[in-house]
């Protein structure tokens, strides 16, 4: 067996391993390079393999960094089988719809102000993304075998981390010896609302991410908590609430508390909230229609004819010019849009509109890479650049990192213990200092932090 990396290797965005095995070739994700314009150049650049080659595609999740580049994946050459949990599937196809409408937008608008007049190529388009939804075949279940050849099966189990994610476990049987590889995807933390916690197989080779190798989480009562005070605050004094926020999990669980606290009396009954992204809208049909991903406290709530989302004064924002018109409301809302990073979307028109004022409230709820302008406004900068103009940054920043999908430090030691007895541990998806942090708490593990294109033989 031989892996190799093609994204996520010292890095947090990018995940693409492949695993060459009984005779066959297995990529497991293929997302994009995330964190500025800088990286269209990577996302574009060769795979570092052939296209054409790979028999199948194990897909974790349908966040973009996972699933992003699969339209330039077929649009190469490949022909393969992709397989994913049936939530996946569904959210995949939402991600990278809007991720091709979003490239050709801004293909469009940067060919319109070309010096040169040359035409601007987007990195794929919506016939590429149609092009991949058809490679989809099996939809697996949590837990069922599946033969993918002869010696060779897979297995997915809940990864705890969004709706329908997944760790892959691959079975190898070569040489009269079987041996067990498990793909991480992106681990989520244990008590989260909405879904159930990680889940993983035993196996002898790991690969696990690392996104908070080296920190820990608030606990997310506190951060619910947190949050709760902030949009009470603000609301009262008259301040807009602008969380950017990605439109896969973040916002469904901040939807999620939201309801709870205005179910509680916690904040006023018919609180404005607006999610104005059409990808977080479309996921939360998504989410609805998936309640074997539930939690028991989840499942109970359905049971009892709530909603998981749903309260007095939620709007569902869709079309561009609701959008615009929230550009009118001075204060007194809670805005929840993409992208979490507010490197595209929505989400930078409410930046411009309400950074400058020092009664709105910024409230971060995840992960924010080097180089973006989340990053930056949660660093201090005193402004940022948004659309060619320098915004200042008078308004009140806050960063609740509790919300985060991805499991903290004390979480994934849990996690590798619980897969028990792995002879080789491999770090993926983790900056360099993350990873270093927790390899250190790993003592006579045999640990492997493979770089861009390195190959691995197992």
């Amino acid at each position: 067996m031989e892996l190799s990396f093609h994204g996520a290797d010292r890095d947090v965005t990018g995940s693409c391993h492949r695993l060459q095995c009984a005779g066959r070739q297995l990529l497991i994700d293929c997302g994009m390079f995330q964190g500025g314009r800088e990286l269209e150049e990577e996302n574009a650049a060769p795979l570092g393999f052939d296209a054409a080659a790979i028999d199948f595609l194990l897909l974790t999740h349908a966040h973009l960094d996972h699933c992003g580049r699969l339209p330039l994946l077929v649009k190469r050459g490949f022909r393969g089988e992709i397989i994913a949990t049936a939530a996946t599937r569904e959210l995949a196809q939402i991600v990278l719809q809007d991720s091709a409408h979003m490239a050709e937008d801004d293909a469009a608008w940067r060919t319109k102000h070309s010096r040169d007049g040359r035409p601007v190529a987007p990195l794929y388009t919506q016939a590429d993304v149609i092009a991949a939804v058809e490679r989809f075949g099996r939809a697996a279940t949590y837990g069922e075998v599946l033969q993918l050849a002869a010696g060779l099966d897979v297995s997915f189990h809940d990864a705890g981390h969004i709706l329908g994610s997944a760790h892959v476990l691959v079975q190898v049987q070569e040489g009269g010896r079987a041996r067990r590889v498990l793909f991480s995807g992106d681990i989520g933390g244990a008590g989260r609302p909405i879904l159930r916690d990680p889940a993983p197989p035993p196996a002898e080779i790991v690969l696990m991410e690392t996104t908070y190798g080296d920190r820990l989480h608030r606990s997310p009562a506190e951060s619910v908590a947190e949050l709760i005070s902030v949009v009470g605050t603000t609301i009262a004094h008259g301040g807009n609430v602008i969380i950017p926020s990605f439109a896969l999990e973040r916002s469904q669980e901040i939807l999620y508390s939201l309801r709870a606290a205005v179910a509680a009396g916690a904040l006023p009954r018919g609180l404005p909230v607006y999610v104005d992204s059409p990808m977080a809208v479309a996921a939360i049909e998504v989410y609805r229609a998936h309640p074997e991903c539930y939690d028991a406290e989840a499942a109970a709530l359905i049971a009892a004819g709530g909603d998981l989302f749903g309260f007095d004064g939620l709007h569902l924002v869709r079309t561009t010019a609701e959008s615009m018109a929230l550009n009118g409301i001075a204060g007194g809302a809670v805005i929840i849009a993409g992208s979490g990073m507010a490197t595209g979307g929505r989400v930078r028109h409410h930046l411009v509109h309400n950074l400058p004022r020092a009664g709105a409230s910024i409230v971060f709820v995840g992960y924010a890479a080097q180089g973006t302008p989340a990053r930056r406004i949660i660093d201090g900068a005193p402004s940022i650049t948004l659309f060619g103009e320098e915004v200042p940054v008078r308004a009140a920043v806050h960063t609740i990192n509790g919300f985060s999908a991805h499991a903290d430090q004390a979480e994934l030691l849990r996690w590798h213990t619980q897969v028990g007895g792995a002879e080789r541990t491999v770090l993926v998806h983790g900056e360099p200092q993350a990873m270093n942090a927790f390899a250190a708490l790993l003592p006579g593990v045999p640990v492997s932090m493979p770089g861009p294109a390195e190959h691995l033989t197992l």
